[in-house]
């Protein structure tokens, strides 16, 4: 298998057909979500709409889940919370502040930003698969994740794992030759693009809606977001 040739076109051709189709699923998703529309307030507030979106967002970027005693979260599911916080912190510096993928979106956007010491990068990505590899033990092992948990579920988890991992191999040259590696590290973040805009993992870019809606028809009712 010549996988010169493929780590060409999954980097070239397929990398860029991929970045098509999460761009326009991403956009048909967000403006379906727009168009929505939000319905017209038929009763007086009792409180400050800014206040509950200003007090729903503090609470999610700096309570969730690095804090663990604010509403019993420890208590309830502590692989969940840490697990789950850890995870979307690794791989939100990884994607952003890795040297590497920086160049990517210097390459697509124009304009690059500094970003953070291979070490920390590499240690924060193993971090990140451990958390990973936590959050699929502990999907299988509580009755009620595994309840709620289908094949759509557990295909968004192994979606997301494969780029983690696959990149952690390229960089240490771990078991196979680095155009391989490569080759299946390109491969699985252009099967990731493809595959959010159909999935749940695009749940990241309607965050802020949801932020922003419950916040304010909390702060509309006075009540703690």
């Amino acid at each position: 298998m010549d996988w010169y040739a493929i780590l060409e076109f999954s980097r070239g051709p397929m990398f860029y057909t991929a970045l098509l189709v999460f761009m326009a699923g991403m956009t048909y998703r967000l403006f379906s979500t727009i168009l929505l529309g939000w319905q017209a307030d038929r009763v007086p507030n009792r409180g400050s709409k800014l206040r509950g979106v200003a007090v729903s967002y503090l609470k999610g970027f700096g309570i969730w889940p690095f804090f663990p005693w604010v509403k019993g979260t420890l208590s309830r599911n502590p692989v969940t919370y840490l697990a789950g916080g850890l995870f979307h912190l690794g791989l939100f510096v990884v994607i952003f502040l890795g040297t590497a993928h920086m160049l990517v979106w210097k390459s697509l956007l124009g304009f690059g930003w500094p970003t953070l010491a291979l070490p920390i990068i590499d240690w924060l990505s193993a971090v990140t698969i451990v958390a990973m590899i936590a959050l699929a033990i502990n999907r299988r092992i509580n009755p009620v994740l595994r309840l709620i948990s289908g094949p759509a579920e557990w295909t968004n988890l192994i979606i997301v794992f494969l780029p983690m991992i696959t990149g952690y191999m390229t960089t240490h040259h771990l078991w196979f030759r680095y155009e391989t590696l490569f080759s299946l590290h390109m491969l699985s973040i252009n099967l990731m693009l493809i595959w959010i805009p159909f999935s749940r993992i695009s749940h990241f870019m309607f965050y802020f809606f949801s932020r922003t809606f419950h916040g304010a028809q909390a702060g509309k009712r006075a009540v703690a977001p």
